[in-house]
């Protein structure tokens, strides 16, 4: 069993609404207006700052050397992802003082809590499955955007969200994709019992519910 598959198909309602939301379909088309692009990238920021802390939750929840050294690695990869919202919010003259001061709105702070309560109230592997609609998904969301890129005016420096796209398509983010689902397996290798998988399953379902309603959340800041 991959447990990510599995979970992913228990939740395929939920799932294809988070990777096909309006918002990630206007953004690889090209659509997408800037300003909410702008904010959603922002709280992003901020939703990057929190998930760091998970997954040092993640490196004290884990009782092996392997475990430790995947949160480790995971830990660095967000640290890396962050350096996009920086290079991107400096190019548009907002300050990293500002970025940092900026507000969490409501849906960061449900969505980072929410990660956050699971793997304090759990075990690494219901952190990790709440982890995972991020760190898995757009990967996925990346991986299908990534041709949309020779297709907007026939050149990839023509789109207006190249970077972001080349980010989460690129080697390194799809390694760290590889490697959560590879610890999903681990994590799970024991066995699960039916009432142990349903409850994954709740944890994984939320999080991805989360996650529709952080796309929705910069959509809305155009109103």
């Amino acid at each position: 069993m991959i447990l990510f598959e599995t979970l992913k198909t228990r939740c395929r309602d939920e799932w294809d609404a988070y990777t096909r939301h309006d918002f990630v379909e206007r953004l690889g088309a090209g659509t997408l207006p800037l300003p909410v692009f702008q904010d959603y990238l922002v709280q992003d920021f901020h939703f990057l700052v929190q998930f760091t802390r998970a997954n040092a939750l993640a490196t004290y929840k884990s009782r092996t050397l392997a475990d430790l050294r995947a949160a480790h690695a995971a830990t660095g990869a967000i640290l890396a992802e962050t350096e996009l919202h920086l290079t991107l919010t400096e190019r548009w003259g907002i300050p990293r003082a500002e970025l940092e001061a900026a507000p969490e709105k409501q849906a960061t702070v449900a969505y980072t809590r929410y990660v956050l309560d699971s793997g304090m109230a759990g075990d690494l592997l219901d952190l990790s499955v709440a982890l995972a609609p991020c760190t898995i998904g757009y990967a996925e969301i990346g991986a299908r955007l990534q041709p949309r890129l020779a297709e907007h005016g026939g050149q990839v420096g023509e789109h207006p969200y190249r970077e972001w796209i080349s980010e989460y398509s690129g080697e390194e983010f799809t390694a760290a994709s590889r490697a959560a689902i590879a610890q999903l397996d681990a994590l799970a290798a024991g066995g699960l019992s039916d009432r142990r998988l349903d409850e994954l399953t709740d944890v994984f379902r939320t999080a991805t519910r989360l996650e529709i309603d952080f796309w929705q959340q910069a959509l809305d800041s155009a109103e």
